[in-house]
């Protein structure tokens, strides 16, 4: 459902894209980060931005025209015909395919046969395992280890070299002749004591990739069809209970039950009951709800709304697991839509299937709005070379859209090695795919052109820091980008006082330091989520990232309007509720004044939070003027006077749970009243 990919320059092949360079810069890429385990993340070091290496080059001088350059090149150098040639498939054991499962070794047998033009004696195949999460490193030194791996063929005259070239990446060359057309080769990964160790995320067919350079010139081709196993999840370890965050009394709402492992993965096999509390008032419920065995660990009943106020759903589920919902206000404020716009699958450099993304956003996350944001060119099969994953996509956002229920968005993440990465979202059913490596695209500003016409948002992020930042020297286009991501899994850019800043951050690339600028820009979050858990991000990472959506209407049309609106804001993970007025004016508002008028206003402030409260801060024009400790409270309600309010101040809040939890208001902006009068020299008004 989506339009063909547009590239200029580019070929339509599906030869392996600078494939060593994604296993090195895997850690180099906060959209491959390797993850450990969740932490809490020290105070990062700030840089200060040197002058541009090359000069004669566009860009900041944080441009990395080197990357592009390799891209480009891989991108233009074609294959040869016996490149790519072959099949491989994973040899069943015990007559069924084998699968894996999260935190437990897997031994796996690949077997390789060879294409109809064969493989020179120089030529080599290649195992590359998922290089983006933790799969053992294929090796052959020490069968002790994990990942050990033993490769064996039949060929007669051929012996094979194994050497592992770089982190989940081996080599396999052929001595003595080359590999003849169906001559087969085996590989035993994870055969010693140790097993390999899998990914740390359920998904459906994580792929062993296997490619061929058949006429030895160093360029290798992937095997499209590459074999791959199912992971599974580890044992239940926690039970999420999600309910709206607004609701007006009488309304019937969803109450979503899943049970999820210790890293956040759905979809294991649970029997039981889940028994909610029912005796707290403001809510009427279903005692329980059973699990069957082909729930896959979730369901979803029906409450009442009886009474105002703020209410939690809690649960017991089987073996012991317990939950509470967050929190549900009544007859407060606008309706908040949940939304997490910015997200990866297996199509770039993440987890799962775009449709298994969208039934976890759906099913497990509860979240109302979602968009998956494959990049344009970075993953073993990049999407700019294959328009058929593009179309998947659509495909897939088409599948799962609901208007009234459950808002999808095609969309895809424009991975700039210069000017930052942004993702572009499509509120109309298509959108093309513009490849930030191509020469047509590669600027911002070539960007938007060729957005116009297109219902279409984009958003910098991680913009700080982090894998790049953004070059905010070009201005976000307001027809464009009136909103900007500034918190996911890598941290926040809002500014070096944040929570969680983000790692690597550059000092004046805050996003403060642009509204210091005079750009207005509102503020959501997102989990660029790479682990398959769009809006659960946060579970699994010192931080994640959601959107806060007011607008009563659950159709894109409707979360366009807010968007444009800045009628939003962000929060790291948890649904914090969070609501602010300044006077008469909205969360987002732009109040213009007449030339030297100053207001004074009073500022409402209300936040209800999952966790107990550490602060909230008042920031007011680059700088935070006001902060409120709070002593066990999870909601609070404030008011103060702000004076003097002049054109260039902006205004907006932050609220932090003593957890790290946060959520920071969409900013108020002050400006000069436009004029009609000509600038001195300028054209007078047109009619």
């Amino acid at each position: 459902m989506s339009k063909p990919i547009q590239n200029a320059g580019g070929r339509s092949q599906s030869h392996l894209r600078l494939w060593a360079v994604l296993g090195a810069a895997a850690l180099m890429l906060g959209c491959a980060e390797d993850r450990a385990e969740p932490q809490s993340r020290p105070q990062p070091e700030v840089t200060t931005r040197k002058p541009n290496a090359r000069p004669e080059r566009p860009g900041p001088p944080t441009a990395r025209w080197e990357m592009v350059d390799m891209l480009r090149a891989g991108r233009d150098h074609p294959p040869h015909p016996s490149d790519g040639g072959g099949r491989a498939w994973l040899e069943p054991e015990d007559g069924q395919i084998p699968s894996a499962r999260v935190g437990e070794p897997g031994s796996f047998h690949i077997v390789y046969e060879v294409g109809p033009l064969g493989i020179a004696e120089n030529g080599a195949i290649y195992l590359q395992v998922s290089p983006f999460w933790n799969w053992s490193t294929p090796q052959t030194e020490d069968p002790r280890r994990p990942g050990y791996t033993e490769v064996s063929t039949l060929a007669e005259g051929v012996e094979l070299e194994a050497r592992t070239l770089d982190k989940q990446l081996m080599g396999l060359f052929p001595k003595g002749r080359g590999l003849r057309p169906g001559e087969r080769i085996d590989i035993r990964y994870g055969v010693g004591p140790a097993g390999a160790s899998v990914d740390r995320y359920a998904e459906s067919r994580s792929r062993f990739w296997i490619g061929v350079d058949g006429d030895g010139d160093g360029t290798r081709k992937v095997l499209d069809d590459s074999p791959g196993v199912d992971v599974l999840p580890a044992p239940p370890a926690q039970l999420l209970i999600t309910i709206p965050s607004t609701a007006k009394l009488g309304d019937r709402i969803p109450v979503n039950v899943a049970i999820l492992d210790a890293l956040g993965n759905a979809g294991m096999a649970v029997v039981g009951d889940v028994v909610f509390d029912t005796s707290a008032s403001g809510l009427t419920l279903p005692e329980r709800v059973t699990l069957g065995p082909d729930s896959r660990g979730r369901a979803r009943v029906f409450a009442t709304i009886t009474g105002d106020g703020v209410h939690e759903v809690s649960a017991k589920g089987p073996g012991g697991l317990e939950g509470v919902s967050n929190p549900l206000a009544v007859n407060e404020g606008p309706r908040i839509l949940w939304g997490d716009l910015h997200g990866h699958s297996a199509l770039s450099d993440g987890t799962g299937t775009p449709e298994e993304y969208f039934e976890y956003a759906r099913d497990v996350a509860a979240l109302d709005v979602v968009s998956l944001t494959d990049h344009d060119h970075w993953g073993i099969l990049p999407l700019d070379e294959h328009p058929e994953l593009y179309e998947q996509i659509g495909e897939a956002t088409h599948a799962f859209h609901d208007p009234g229920s459950f808002v999808t968005l095609l969309g895809y993440e424009w991975t700039s090695w210069i000017y930052g990465h942004r993702h572009v979202l499509y509120f109309d059913e298509e959108g093309p795919l513009l490849s930030s490596l191509s020469e047509t695209y590669e600027t911002p500003q070539q960007l938007w052109d060729a957005l116009r016409g297109h219902q279409a948002l984009t958003f910098a992020h991680h913009s700080a820091g982090g894998p790049i930042p953004t070059d905010w020297s070009i201005p976000p286009d307001p027809e464009f980008e009136p909103v900007t991501e500034i918190v996911s899994t890598h941290g926040s850019s809002e500014a070096l006082d944040s929570p969680g800043v983000i790692y690597s951050p550059v000092a004046g690339n805050f996003v403060r330091d642009v509204l210091d600028q005079g750009i207005q820009l509102g503020f959501v979050g997102s989990g660029d989520s790479h682990n398959g858990h769009p809006g659960l991000t946060h579970l699994d990472s010192p931080s994640g990232g959601l959107a806060a959506i007011l607008s009563e209407d659950l159709t894109r049309e409707g979360v366009l309007t807010a968007l444009r609106n800045r009628r939003v804001y962000a929060t790291n993970g948890p649904r914090i509720i969070l609501r602010t007025a300044l006077g008469p004016h909205p969360m987002g508002a732009t109040v213009e004044l007449e030339p030297g008028e100053k207001q004074t206003h009073d500022l409402f402030v209300r936040v209800i939070a999952p966790e107990t409260l550490e602060r909230i801060d008042l920031i007011r024009s680059g700088a935070v003027v006001d902060s409120i400790g709070l002593e066990d409270r999870r909601s609070v309600s404030l008011q103060t006077t702000l004076e003097e309010l002049g054109a260039g101040d902006y205004v907006y809040v932050r609220a932090v749970q003593r957890d790290g939890g946060a959520a920071w208001s969409s900013p108020i902006f002050f400006i000069d009243k436009p004029t009609d009068e000509p600038a001195p020299g300028g054209d007078p008004p047109k009619a």
